[in-house]
């Protein structure tokens, strides 16, 4: 019996990178995928995803939708409940970074890191919470990430971002708790995708691996298998708390 049959997840910015491993391994365990991309150089990326996904078995459809615009996150929500019937998973991926200086850091940059990455995952929670609710079930998996929890000079928005999910996280957990929704963060550490190739080259690779314990960068592969065990029942005795997927660059 697959972990995840006969459910329905959905994530967010998962055209590549740790967004698309989420929902390939979602899959593999049964369950049925909504997913989104927001730009058209992504389109060929997400019918990729989506013909592999449709390949493992299960229902998958790509829906190109901002989770930083509340209105599209709004109708792309309405759009799954009428396709699919229900929603028991959201992961809320989607994420970018615009590192800076804080001294050389623009309003707009700012702006731009808090909408995609914060208020995207207050989008999205405020609309799946109602049909989960309903249910008297769900579980709300949102990335934050170990600069969330330590900071980093030159990421201060993005750092702030990826704290706020995890204060948002915790409050959520505690008012959904007694729906049986539960409520949870990831906290990946330096992870191989398209967004950290640069964390790989010369000296500065050398320093980044000095400083995890485990000795590595981590697998995108790595973060969605935490991402099915907080989506599945192996789970459902743990809401609010924050897992680090860092190789130990936490301790």
């Amino acid at each position: 019996m697959k972990l995840l049959a006969g459910k329905v997840s959905i994530v967010t910015g998962a055209a590549r990178g740790i967004g698309a491993a989420i929902a390939l391994k979602l899959a593999e365990q049964g369950s049925d995928i909504a997913f989104t991309y927001v730009s058209d150089s992504s389109a060929e990326k997400a019918a990729t995803l989506e013909a592999q996904l449709i390949a493992l078995g299960v229902k998958a459809k790509a829906y190109k939708s901002n989770a930083g615009d509340f209105t599209q996150c709004e109708t792309f929500v309405n759009d799954v409940l009428k396709e699919f019937g229900k929603i028991d998973v959201c992961v809320n991926n989607a994420g970018i970074s615009k590192d800076n200086l804080l001294l050389r850091m623009t309003a707009e940059q700012w702006d731009e890191v808090m909408d995609i990455n914060l208020k995207s995952v207050f989008n999205m929670t405020k609309q799946v919470i109602r049909p989960m609710m309903k249910a008297k079930s769900g579980s709300i998996i949102n990335m934050s990430s170990i600069i969330g929890i330590r900071g980093n000079a030159g990421q201060s928005s993005y750092a702030a971002s990826k704290a706020g999910i995890i204060g948002f996280s915790k409050s959520v957990a505690h008012e959904l708790g007694s729906r049986n929704i539960r409520c949870n963060a990831i906290a990946p550490g330096f992870i191989e995708t398209d967004m950290t190739h640069y964390l790989k080259e010369g000296a500065a690779s050398e320093e980044f691996l000095k400083k995890i314990p485990l000795g590595r960068f981590g697998k995108a592969e790595e973060v969605a298998n935490t991402t099915l065990f907080l989506a599945s029942d192996m789970s459902s005795y743990i809401t609010g708390q924050v897992i680090s997927v860092c190789g130990g660059l936490n301790i």
